[in-house]
């Protein structure tokens, strides 16, 4: 048989044989094996097996214990082929590269070898066998996805010419540690986060802790993120990482083919893919004892210790069970035999986190689940599309929507479409009752020009007698009762489908490094933890508690006790509810307040564009309407209102379709009240006598507040409660984590480095470099490269160093050389556009591609103004919603503190510590929602010249990002 170079991993190894007999069947195996041809060695007792690119020998060395235990290892392995992985059995294992693996399939199964494939028989990309010897060996066609490497540096054996492996080969022996946790291949590594463990920190895998992940339940969009980060977090951590194929149903059934070992490669390229990769299915023996029991035997037999859950309130209910009942199942599992006492004592104790995975946002002590908002964003931009063409017939159209107790999808989309009507399973009335307030509300938006009607159905809507309503039920009440020409339209798992958005990548990313961290932190009498979000947090909940308050909702529901339900919901459900309501009836029904107590309040656009800013304007003046306020609006920010006075009322029927459009409909620029004239700013404020101000924008609104604030002494017309609420795609505004727009650019930004990096798989052996706005602000590069899994983000937090860009362009050329497969060529460089001064993202492509010596190329990208424009996302609607309620709300609250500082003798003290905190910037900070002051944080919290806060809340992110792709960081 002619050699051919088909080994391309493993280059030098020697073998032991204890007997003549596996001596030889050893170097018969190996010839056939990887196509070795064999060298005429002078010693009778070593053979020495190459080709063009590996040298192997065998060595004879006779000994009858030895060959008795090795014989007795390839029988047990043998016995355990279709049950257990191999790979978790032993303590290392050879793995060769090769071009054509169904070849080597072929000829196994035609000698009668012992087998497994992953992940399929049919499509094996890695293919495992039992040498005479009773080593494990394997092959793989993916390029150094599980090949070994020397333990220190050793000649290329491939330019050796065969005399010269006769004798005295060098003893550089490669590591032999299991392939798949040997991350090395992957790229550099150093003792420094966040790259990824180096060698001498290894340990056995005996020793190391073995973290599953499965999926369970509806698929969501962002559980692959979140499989992702759990795989790469226990990775790197030294841990070795599991999947769990078709949830439940894979624990119940077990073996190599459901229980899987996974590697840093094997996970590349998920976060960009909808669904779960791993499969969920439901499982009805699970539910049994005799199931769990299934289950338990085999994560222990693939030597399993912690769990993480992704699914929904069922799915974790499951989980927690199985943990509680884990002792009694090992117990039952040692008197019947299936496990021995070694493994009893080392896997007494079995640790559970769960992450929430459900488009229906129904887990309460969490404010979004895992794959909600990417749904919510489907059925946002359905109504959308809905409402042009009913605008263009003037239809009424009934949007069916999933949610089967609990309306989270329904409420949210109503508020972000500016919806006429909702169903949810929370707040039900009669069957009388609500055909009336429907009919109400739809004539009195219908007399006053409104061309369209939307009524979104929660799939669990009901009556208070918990009879179903149905599409059909409002269809027919609107054509019936109104005479309207109506159309129902179900969505389906339409909004199960498609990638995650921007936030559902990086909560599932954040969630799963959690996860992780929360497993390795377990104690056995450590309560399991579900993972959640509060605002902008990330915190831990006891996960029992949380299911059970969950499951509480529908009882309540069930038991017609719906006041109890909709307070089981968070408050942030809670406060949509509201919110909803009032700028729903606008000034359609008798205002809240006394005439007493109403106001005139202005709002005004300071800065650039940004995706939020028409929903805060929309639903300020709506929200003021309802209460008994007068809304005003400052048209082209203060320029236009000192030189046009541009002060408009703003009216119900003017704003119709503004909560779900981009741009600034009130028009907006970065003139501050000084660059504009700070006295006309002044004697417009005081002719139209505001009682109060809400600026919307970024840092140009910061500055704009602060001469507000600073010029109270000397004009009183600026005497009055001001909120700023913080709106730019950079969210480089002081106070605050969130800004409005922020995440809007950022899925712009995503979906083009999307389109981009598949451009780039497609060349082949291309990098983009991407330019991305932001100001000195590192905070888009920085998260869209969480999102996107970019290969390095520059920022002008960090700017460029030249040691960075040399290391950065070699760890992108052993990513190259890496990768297999169409995902695996493109690679995205995210450059903000003040990351340097000297470097452009064309120059810096350029750099790149010189310096790169033809290993690979590097193009400029430039989404330019693409960051600005589009539709505003879900969140940003709704949010901005939330806020400017709010920033009408202290408005009103902060008018007792402002008619005091008047009254003091005309004497107004701007130094008042009370009087200070009525100029303030509404922010989210951790979990809460504050008010901070605009004088301590323009004097103490932010670096003016640099139009920055002084402290940067998102650098953790940044390690996060690069450790996730094992970038090298250089100190």
């Amino acid at each position: 048989m002619t050699a051919e170079a088909l080994v391309n991993g493993t280059s030098y190894t020697t073998l032991v044989a204890h007997s003549q007999e596996s001596f030889k069947n050893a170097v018969e195996f190996y010839k056939n094996f990887l196509s070795l041809m064999k060298l005429n060695d002078k010693n009778a007792n070593e053979a020495t097996l190459y080709n063009s690119s590996v040298c192997l020998k065998i060595v004879l060395e006779e000994d009858s214990s030895k060959n008795q235990a090795a014989m007795h290892r390839v029988t047990k392995l043998s016995e355990m082929s279709k049950k257990q992985d191999w790979r978790a059995q032993v303590k290392d294992s050879l793995v060769f590269n090769i071009v054509d693996i169904q070849s080597i399939q072929k000829s196994l199964i035609a000698n009668n070898f012992p087998i497994q494939a992953y992940p399929t028989t049919l499509q094996p990309m890695q293919l495992f066998t039992i040498d005479p010897l009773g080593n494990v060996v394997g092959v793989t066609c993916t390029k150094n996805a599980a090949s070994t490497r020397p333990t220190k540096p050793q000649a290329d054996v491939t330019t050796v010419p065969p005399s010269a492996l006769a004798s005295n080969v060098p003893s550089a022996l490669p590591s032999k540690v299991q392939s798949f946790t040997d991350l090395s291949y992957c790229m550099k590594t150093t003792d420094h986060y966040p790259s990824l463990p180096t060698k001498a920190t290894r340990v056995t895998p005996e020793s190391k802790k073995a973290i599953a992940v499965m999926t369970s339940g509806g698929d969501a969009p962002g559980m692959n993120s979140n499989v992702r980060a759990i795989v790469r977090s226990a990775l790197f951590k030294g841990c070795r990482a599991f999947v769990v194929m078709e949830g439940y149903e894979g624990l119940v059934r077990g073996g190599p083919e459901y229980i899987k070992e996974f590697s840093w490669e094997d996970v590349r390229g998920w976060s960009t893919q909808g669904g779960t990769n791993i499969g969920t299915a439901r499982c009805m023996e699970f539910r049994e004892r005799k199931g769990r029991l299934l289950g338990a035997q085999h994560l222990i037999e693939a030597g399993v210790d912690a769990l993480i859950v992704c699914g929904g309130d069922g799915s974790l209910t499951g989980a927690d069970l199985f943990r509680s009942e884990w002792p009694s199942l090992i117990d039952e599992l040692l008197k019947e035999n299936r496990i021995d006492n070694d493994q009893y004592e080392r896997y007494k104790h079995l640790n559970i986190c769960g992450t929430v995975g459900s488009i229906d946002n129904d887990m309460s002590t969490t404010d979004a689940t895992i794959g909600a908002y990417s749904a919510l964003d489907r059925i946002c931009t359905a109504i959308d599309y809905v409402e042009a063409t009913a605008n263009s017939h003037s239809r009424a159209f009934v949007v069916e929507v999933m949610g089967r107790n609990c309306g989270w999808l329904a409420l949210l989309a109503g508020i972000a479409t500016s919806a006429d009507y909702i169903f949810i399973p929370e707040k039900p009335a009669t069957s009388s009752e609500w055909q009336d307030q429907m009919c109400d509300i739809v004539a009195k938006h219908r007399s006053r020009g409104k061309r369209t009607t939307i009524v979104i159905v929660a799939e669990g809507a009901i009556a208070n007698d918990l009879t179903p309503i149905s599409p059909s039920d409002v269809h027919k009440v609107l054509c019936d009762r109104l005479g309207l020409d109506t159309r129902i339209t179900t969505l389906g798992h339409v909004q199960r489908g498609g990638t995650a958005v921007a936030y559902d990548r990086i909560l599932a990313t954040l969630q799963g490094i959690e996860a992780v961290n929360a497993v390795l932190e377990s104690k056995p009498d450590t309560q399991s933890p579900l993972i959640a979000i509060n605002e902008n947090k990330i915190t831990r909940k006891p996960l029992v508690e949380s299911v059970k308050l969950t499951k509480s909702v529908a009882d309540a529901i069930q038991a017609k006790d719906f006041k109890k339900a909709m307070s089981l919901r968070d408050t942030e459900f809670i406060e949509h509810m509201k919110n909803f309501m009032a700028i729903n009836s606008a000034d359609h029904n008798e205002p809240k307040l006394s005439e007493d107590k109403r106001l005139k309040i202005a709002i005004v656009n300071v800065g650039a564009p940004a995706g939020g800013i028409n929903s805060a304007v929309y639903s300020m003046a709506t929200y003021c309407m309802s209460q008994g306020h007068k809304p005003y609006a400052i048209y082209n920010g203060f320029s236009g209102l000192a030189r046009h006075e541009s002060v408009r009322s703003l009216k119900w029927q003017d704003m119709l379709g503004w909560q779900s459009r981009g741009g600034s409909e009130i028009g907006t620029n970065r003139v501050t009240p000084e660059e504009a004239d700070l006295g006309m700013v002044a004697y417009y404020f005081q002719k139209y006598q505001f009682d109060g101000l809400i600026l919307v924008g970024g840092f140009e609104a910061f500055e704009s507040l602060h001469q507000l604030e600073r010029a109270r002494e000397t004009y009183p017309a600026f005497r009055i409660p001001m909120v700023l609420i913080p709106a730019t795609l950079s969210n480089n505004v002081p106070g605050t984590e969130y800004s409005l727009g922020s995440d809007t650019a950022l899925n712009a930004l995503m979906e083009y480095c999307d389109i981009v990096k598949q451009s780039a798989s497609s060349t082949r052996g291309r990098a983009f470099v991407v330019d991305v706005q932001g100001g000195n602000s590192g905070y888009l590069a920085t998260y869209a490269a969480l999102a996107v899994g970019a290969q390095v983000s520059y920022v002008p937090e960090e700017g460029i160093s030249l040691e960075q860009l040399s290391q950065d362009i070699e760890y992108l050329a052993e990513a190259f050389e890496v990768a297999q497969g169409r995902e695996g060529f493109g690679k995205l460089i995210l450059k903000s556009t003040n990351a340097s001064k000297a470097l452009t993202a064309e120059k810096l492509a350029e750099v790149i591609t010189a310096e790169a010596n033809g290993r690979f190329d590097a193009k400029a990208a430039y989404p330019g103004h693409v960051q600005q424009g589009g539709l505003p996302s879900p969140i940003d609607r709704t949010r901005a919603t939330r806020f400017a309620i709010r920033a009408v709300d202290f408005i009103e609250e902060q008018q007792s503190v402002i008619a005091n500082a008047r009254a003091a003798n005309d004497v107004f003290v701007a130094d008042d510590k009370d009087v200070e905190s009525t100029a303030t910037v509404l922010g989210v900070k951790g979990s809460q929602i504050v008010f901070s002051s605009i004088r301590q944080l323009y004097d103490f919290e932010t670096e003016v010249g640099k139009r920055m806060p002084k402290v940067i809340h998102w650098q953790n992110a940044r390690a996060i990002a690069d450790h996730l792709v094992g970038r090298k960081r250089v100190d």
